[in-house]
């Protein structure tokens, strides 16, 4: 299996790429980060791919279900949790004005503190943003706290996103299959 989803490493579509190749490829798998899905579905119809992975709360899902409708088709679909979310800020930004987010979750918290929201590629580049300084606020993996303990503080956890996810392919399921009802 060859995988294409959403990077880069580190993002939540890796991890739920590598939880589901760990226990859905029998015959193990590869994972192929593109910075599109787009990119990832156009590379799946050109043969470089068995299989993308989506997030249904992406926002790109539902042009890429209309986009590539009878020539990218659903085969699986599961539910994973997130790496755990928080709200982070920046230490030396005492009153954050804006705040960065991906824009899947812009209503996991209270944001009226802010004037200004940034939308942000994926929550890694949220990340990413805080700890070079080029936001003040922003809803990434928990764990980024852990990496600059010096440089940001909590603010609030969130907790894991738990969404679905939809595999796609170039064939459809047949009629038999228990996941086509």
């Amino acid at each position: 299996m060859i995988l294409g989803t959403l990077g880069p490493e580190g993002n939540n579509h890796a991890l739920v790429a590598e939880r589901y190749l760990s226990g859905r490829a029998a015959h193990g798998g590869q994972c192929i980060f593109f910075d599109t899905f787009e990119a990832a579905f156009e590379a799946l119809l050109a043969g470089e791919l068995t299989h993308v992975l989506q997030c249904t709360a992406h926002f790109s899902h539902a042009d890429c279900v209309g986009r590539y409708m009878h020539r990218a088709f659903p085969v699986d679909t599961f539910i994973a949790g997130s790496k755990p979310l928080a709200l982070l800020a920046r230490r030396d930004a005492s009153e954050p004005e804006h705040i960065a987010l991906q824009p899947a979750t812009r209503y996991y918290t209270d944001l009226s503190a802010f004037k200004t929201i940034i939308e942000a590629p994926t929550t890694v580049d949220v990340a990413n943003g805080l700890i070079e300084g080029r936001y003040q606020a922003g809803i990434c993996a928990e764990e980024a706290l852990a990496q600059a303990p010096d440089t940001l503080t909590l603010v609030r956890s969130l907790g894991p996103a738990i969404d679905s996810w939809v595999i796609y392919a170039n064939e459809a399921l047949n009629e038999g299959s228990p996941l086509h009802l």
